[in-house]
């Protein structure tokens, strides 16, 4: 070790608890203690170039620790990713480039949102994933165009969550050699020593995962963690795990080692005693020998040349393989699902009763024809999803070039790997499962929401029509849920024309995910279903009548119930419009006049009509509006004998018309 890295480790410690401690608000742990990692890695491993953070085949670093984010945010400053002192200053204030967590998007060189402990292991196995899957593709002898690492750093915190196991065990499995992870060890949680809950030796659980595995028994020696990381980099094969043992508020003689150093400031005086520890000069807070700058520019400046290498050999590779640079362009055209809007084959998947699930399946088929960087698959689901992609390969060890991935079932780990993928680009990531474990896959949802992923999530079995399974597989609640959730497109489409609707609107949304909800049981092709379904809200039969008696408003399955019973209301010279709403959260987006057009205000009386819960649904139906649908869970029967047993029928919907009618 020099004596200008060491002095440049300390510089990042330092400038991580000036931050903190001027915010008064913080976790200057992980920053102190894992700093050495972070630049020996940055420094001397990582190939980035900060001139340019988008390099397609830049390295990705994830810090899943993200509570650690001032580590982070010093890196970016040192490295020169338009991180400034001020930013700094403004750590966890209003508005800042510096905020609590690290935020994809917000924040230049942050490469994914993290916070929820584990999340940001996973995607990290998602990242290399799509590298592995893209390499396979495009790569030819000589001509290594995808050939980059994802690294990953993270505590004690992020190998007790079950995403971590999920993540990893399939990691090993798939023998993702460029994953490598950094694990920083320090036996420290939030409630004191990690032996009060975690006692199981980490590196034998990844040995048994698939991984190669090391330990650097010192944190700060930054020859040992290079030469472990140089040796993860050889390991062909299988991903790495390096535990590296640190203490947590390292260098902070009245705090290293103690669990207060996890997520609190040091305070003035120990931020004061950790610079004379580690002899930095007080100057002042935020104030950096121009040397330690000096030294991470050159860096900086030797960094540029990773990318100009790649891209003399991309050029090469581009004149040699012009079919290749075609392809190439393709997977990373954020356009090109737009032609599937006049594609015939597309619209017309279906002319009979129809499950959405078989539908979707088929309309999946005919999109992996027109885009070829589909890949994605189910939580061990997908003959019951129908998300299989025909004639295009299983993802595995032995055939990274394959686009269906068998994620197993690990729901929460496979939301996360598919916001992972969404997060490395180049491809087009959808996951699956039954709509009720939704439940599993919110949390990973919900990073994809603030992240703004088009991340594709297809969520089958979409009611109590599931049937005999009972009320443990049938969704209620869940729709609510998911619409719950701001920047999330939710789908429950009523037939095929709604379902193909819903595949291109996911397809095109560059900046949000979509749920795409489905049937199990057949659903008949209705009369007027048309592209409208891409407001999520349209008139699908209107009243003859100027003012419509009433308006039947209806989702997915009960559509056809509102169909049947405007039939027969009209023998009662009842006359009602009907609208369709596959998408409460897209029919939002339109202007005001057009849901007035709708929904106007001046009708009143209302019925919502959906087989899951009526929370949320008095946005639409009014206080005096009726609502067909769930009450309970549901119970273990025919799928029929349920909908009947629950009263939701065409005769329930007639009788909530008439209801409202009368009020």
């Amino acid at each position: 070790m020099n004596n200008i890295d060491i002095k440049s480790v300390n510089s990042i410690r330092v400038l991580s608890a000036d931050a903190i401690q001027k915010a008064n608000s913080g976790h200057p742990g992980l920053p102190l203690g894992a700093a050495p990692a972070a630049y020996e890695l940055w420094a001397k491993h990582m190939k980035h170039n900060p001139a340019n953070p988008n390099w397609v085949n830049r390295d990705r670093f994830i810090l899943s620790g993200g509570h650690g984010s001032a580590l982070l945010y010093s890196l970016l400053h040192f490295f020169g990713y338009g991180i400034t002192i001020d930013d700094m200053k403004n750590f966890r204030q209003l508005g800042s480039k510096t905020p609590g967590h690290p935020e994809y998007g917000h924040t230049i060189g942050v490469e994914a949102t993290t916070g929820p402990l584990g999340a940001g292991m996973a995607m990290a196995v998602g990242m290399a994933m799509a590298e592995n899957h893209l390499a396979a593709t495009f790569n030819k002898e000589g001509y290594p165009v995808v050939d980059h690492y994802t690294y990953v750093l993270g505590g004690d915190g992020c190998m007790m969550e079950g995403i971590s196991y999920e993540a990893f065990s399939l990691a090993g499995t798939l023998g993702l050699e460029k994953l490598i992870v950094l694990y920083d060890s320090n036996n420290i949680s939030i409630e004191g020593d990690t032996n009060i809950a975690f006692r199981e030796d980490v590196r034998k659980r990844f040995e048994a995962f698939g991984f190669h595995t090391q330990l650097v028994e010192d944190g700060n020696n930054l020859e040992a963690i290079g030469a472990a990381i140089e040796a993860a980099k050889a390991e062909k094969g299988r991903p790495s795990m390096i535990e590296i043992k640190t203490k947590i508020g390292a260098g902070c003689p009245a705090k290293e080692g103690k669990a207060s150093a996890h997520g609190e400031p040091l305070g003035v005086e120990n931020v004061a005693a950790l610079r004379e520890n580690l002899g930095i000069e007080d100057k002042g807070a935020f104030v950096i020998s121009d040397d330690v700058y000096d030294n991470f520019n050159t860096i900086a400046k030797a960094n540029a040349s990773y990318e100009e290498e790649w891209n003399k050999l991309f050029a090469d590779y581009c004149e040699k393989y012009p079919d290749m640079k075609k392809l190439w362009d393709t997977y990373y055209d954020k356009d090109s699902a737009e032609c599937l809007f006049d594609l015939d084959d597309f619209w017309n998947t279906a002319d009979k009763p129809e499950a959405t699930r078989n539908v979707s399946g088929k309309i999946i088929n005919i999109i992996k024809n027109v885009l070829p960087n589909m890949f994605g698959g189910a939580a061990d689901l997908a003959p019951s999803t129908k998300t299989y992609m025909n004639d295009m390969g299983d993802y595995s060890k032995e055939n990274p070039v394959g686009n269906n991935i068998h994620f197993g079932i690990r729901e929460i780990a496979m939301a996360a790997i598919g916001n992972g993928i969404a997060l490395h680009g180049g491809l087009r990531p959808y996951v699956s499962t039954f709509f009720v474990f939704s439940d599993y896959v919110k949390p990973m949802a919900r990073l994809s929401s603030l992240m703004g992923l088009p991340l594709t999530y297809v969520l089958t079995h979409d009611s109590i029509g599931v049937g005999e399974d009972g009320p443990t597989h049938e969704p209620i609640e869940q729709l609510a849920m998911l619409r719950a959730m701001p920047n999330f497109y939710v789908f429950r489409p009523a037939d095929a024309t709604e379902c193909a609707a819903a595949w291109y609107f996911a397809l095109n949304k560059k900046d949000a995910p979509s749920a795409l909800v489905l049937s199990r049981q057949n659903l008949p092709q209705l009369d007027n279903s048309s592209q409208e379904a891409l407001k999520g809200g349209y008139i699908l039969s209107d009243s003859d009548k100027e003012i419509p008696d009433a308006i039947i408003i209806a989702t997915g399955s009960e559509v056809s119930l509102a169909v049947e019973a405007k039939a027969k209301l009209i023998d009662d010279g009842i006359d009602v419009r009907i609208v369709s709403m596959p998408s409460m959260d897209l029919f939002e987006d339109q202007p005001d006049e057009y849901k007035e057009k709708v929904l106007p205000k001046n009708v009143t009386r209302r019925v919502g009509v959906e087989a899951l819960s009526e929370f949320g649904w008095g946005k639409y139906i009014g206080i005096n509006g009726e609502f067909v649908g769930m009450h309970s869970f549901g119970a273990s029967a025919p799928g029929g004998q349920l909908f009947k047993h629950f009263n939701i029928t065409t005769d329930a919907v007639i009788e909530a018309v008439k209801n409202v009618l009368n009020n």
